[in-house]
């Protein structure tokens, strides 16, 4: 059973990670917003009028799914790992590294701050995509789990990058060269089996595009790939990610010394 004062830890540092990106909402919510809705004028309306249909769906419809799950990455990751960089930088982390907070509950509490601003952001980008075409969404639940999934995987591993950064340049290298690749070859503005072959096979190693194919199928319906199995590629990364964070958290690699 967790105790009553390990709650109180967790509470204390969800509550400190929403405030901090609540106040500072113009830089933390605000460009996700504006760059979706730039996304939306652009391709989903001048470039998808000349595109027409994929699957039997409206261009601007087809890309939606991928266009809400781009700022949930990013926001989640870019939150943890922020977050705990700073920090490090400021040294606050050492207060709760000498505490009796297990590593575990330091981590949730970190990750949660990463999930609870993917949803926010998450909503927001929604609310957005409503201006512009009236799509129902298939099955809000599985919506809601695929965003709670992929936001704490990320959140995982902003952590992690967290811990190895060496200075506030190092928290940007995985975004700009791992994630955001990641997401446009994941099939956020097309089909994957549109793709040539060579690239198709390739993309069976980003887990990305099962992330982006599994939301696609919760908003529309349609299932490009198996949901059993991209439920089952992003529970096992966030278990083997969850796990190394607990033991650098435990190790104090990068932490402690």
């Amino acid at each position: 059973m967790i105790k009553k004062e390990f709650l109180i830890a967790y509470q204390t540092i969800v509550r400190k990670e929403f405030v901090r990106f609540a106040r500072i909402w113009i830089q933390t919510i605000l460009p996700s917003v504006i760059t979706i809705f730039l996304y939306i004028t652009i391709f989903g309306n001048f470039i998808g009028d000349r595109i027409g249909v994929i699957s039997d769906f409206n261009y601007i419809d087809y890309i939606i799914p991928g266009l809400v799950i781009m700022p949930i990455i990013s926001n989640s990751y870019m939150n943890v790992v922020g977050s705990f960089y700073s920090s490090r930088f400021q040294k606050s982390h050492e207060e709760m590294m000498v505490s009796p907070v297990p590593d575990y509950i330091i981590l949730l509490g970190y990750v949660s701050g990463g999930v609870i601003r993917a949803f926010v952001v998450g909503i927001a980008v929604f609310l957005v995509t409503t201006m512009f075409t009236d799509i129902p969404v298939y099955n809000m639940w599985l919506v809601i789990l695929i965003t709670f999934l992929t936001s704490f995987l990320f959140s995982t591993a902003g952590f992690i990058n967290a811990v190895y950064a060496k200075s506030f340049d190092d928290i940007n290298i995985v975004t700009t060269f791992v994630l955001t690749p990641l997401t446009y070859l994941g099939g956020t503005f097309y089909s994957i089996d549109a793709l040539p072959q060579v690239w198709q096979d390739i993309s069976v190693f980003n887990p990305i595009a099962y992330i982006i194919s599994s939301y696609r199928l919760a908003f529309l319906g349609l299932e490009e790939t198996s949901l059993v199995l991209s439920l089952s590629i992003i529970v096992v990364l966030i278990i083997i990610l969850f796990f190394v964070a607990l033991m650098i958290l435990s190790k104090g690699i990068g932490i402690k010394n």
